[in-house]
């Protein structure tokens, strides 16, 4: 009877494990995603608003035209993929919050860009989860790419919410999350 309750207990206890394991795990993606539009918004934000570039085919038509437009430099293809060589190392500015009331996970960014002001007080920084949510940035951008440049290509407004959570699944929980400040 009792070897019945210490097994019982055991696989409740791996049960719990395994379950908060993976919950870490979805708040890692999830957090690393975030992450990642965060960073691709402020580098987008840099970019000469003004600045444009003609894309399309170079080639004459039979009629004597082209096929060209000109585009925002910003949200053109060939910026986005540039930004995006460089946006996963950027994850090393980033901290980790632990929800009290939850104890979900979430990533904040711990180094200022220019100037700004921080509350640092509920982040920690560790060196181990850096390199993980570098690593799930880094899966983040090879699975989904084409949904990346897709986004900011064309979207401004929720992209978190919509690539994270619509589109790539990363983060079930997006309504819980409070949404930065516009």
């Amino acid at each position: 009877m009792r070897e019945g309750a210490l097994l019982s207990s055991l696989v409740l206890f791996h049960l719990l494990s395994f379950s908060q394991a993976a919950r870490q795990g979805q708040d890692m993606k999830c957090g690393a995603c975030r992450a990642l539009v965060d960073e691709m918004e402020w580098a987008i934000s840099q970019v000469d608003p003004k600045k444009m570039i003609q894309t399309g085919s170079f080639r004459i038509n039979p009629d004597g035209s082209q096929s060209i437009r000109e585009v925002p430099l910003a949200r053109s293809e060939g910026n986005l993929l540039e930004l995006m060589e460089g946006v996963c190392e950027r994850m090393e500015d980033y901290g980790e919050v632990t929800d009290p009331s939850t104890d979900r996970k979430s990533y904040v960014r711990i180094k200022p860009r220019s100037g700004e002001a921080m509350d640092l007080s509920e982040a920690t920084l560790d060196s181990r989860v850096t390199a993980s949510l570098k690593f799930a940035c880094e899966t983040i951008v090879e699975h989904h790419e084409d949904e990346i440049i897709e986004f900011f290509a064309h979207e401004t407004d929720n992209v978190k919410d919509k690539l994270c959570s619509k589109r790539t699944d990363l983060c079930d929980h997006a309504l819980k999350i409070p949404h930065d400040e516009l």
